[in-house]
């Protein structure tokens, strides 16, 4: 998932986008209400969470500017507020849920993916790929082919899904860096041709036909090849 952070105290957003990463996101700062508006409204995001208190523009204005402008992103608010009538008033502003601070980060993560998974449901977006014999799940992270489970590492587990999402299609590698690892730097770097690479070993190894294919100097691509 692509999830965006509008948080002001830094040692909090960095605590929670570093965990949100670990467990296989990508995740994008925003240190103020109007910057994380404008981040917001670009789209492209699964999740918001957004701090309730925030310098420029408050919490609450943020979102309901993005539901003005039709941004129908779901919103998880943080806040330290966490009366009855503090989190009607998140709520009724356009808010998803509202986590009180202090929190754990375990139940951010929850509630971060049932949103997710309302958002999938309620938008028709399919929760499963397949490719021939391959099948990814979305929501249960299962990856089998040929009725046989993969494990992969969460890394492993974006990049196959963001290639399974364009089945078919040229991904190159600026894309992969921009949406599986958030970098924007040199395409020409090999992290990209050995996480492949690793993938490769894991999902066509042992089949005869394979899935996973480098489309010379352009990028690459999943399809079935034996169609």
């Amino acid at each position: 998932m692509r999830i965006l952070v509008i948080e002001d105290d830094l040692d909090a957003a960095n605590y929670v986008i570093k965990a949100l990463r670990e467990a296989g996101h990508v995740a994008d700062h925003a240190p103020d209400g109007l910057e994380g508006y404008a981040l917001a409204r670009e789209g492209g995001y699964d999740v918001l969470v957004v701090d309730r208190m925030l310098p420029k523009l408050d919490g609450l204005s943020v979102i309901r500017s993005l539901r003005e402008q039709k941004v129908e992103t779901p919103v998880l608010i943080l806040s330290a507020l966490g009366q009855v009538d503090d989190r009607v008033k998140g709520l009724r502003a356009g808010g998803d849920d509202y986590l009180a601070k202090p929190y754990a980060f375990s139940e951010l993560l929850a509630r971060v993916e049932a949103l997710a998974r309302r958002r999938v449901g309620s938008a028709g977006e399919a929760t499963v790929y397949r490719v021939a014999d391959l099948e990814l799940d979305r929501l249960s992270h299962n990856v089998t082919r040929a009725g046989e489970e993969i494990t992969l590492q969460p890394r492993e587990f974006r990049l196959l899904e963001y290639l399974m999402r364009n089945a078919g299609q040229v991904v190159t590698r600026t894309m992969l860096l921009e949406n599986v690892w958030d970098y924007h730097f040199d395409p020409q770097t090999n992290v990209i041709d050995v996480h492949v690479s690793r993938l490769r070993s894991k999902i066509d190894k042992g089949h005869a036909t394979a899935l996973i294919h480098t489309v010379r100097g352009a990028g690459y691509m999943v399809r079935d090849s034996a169609r």
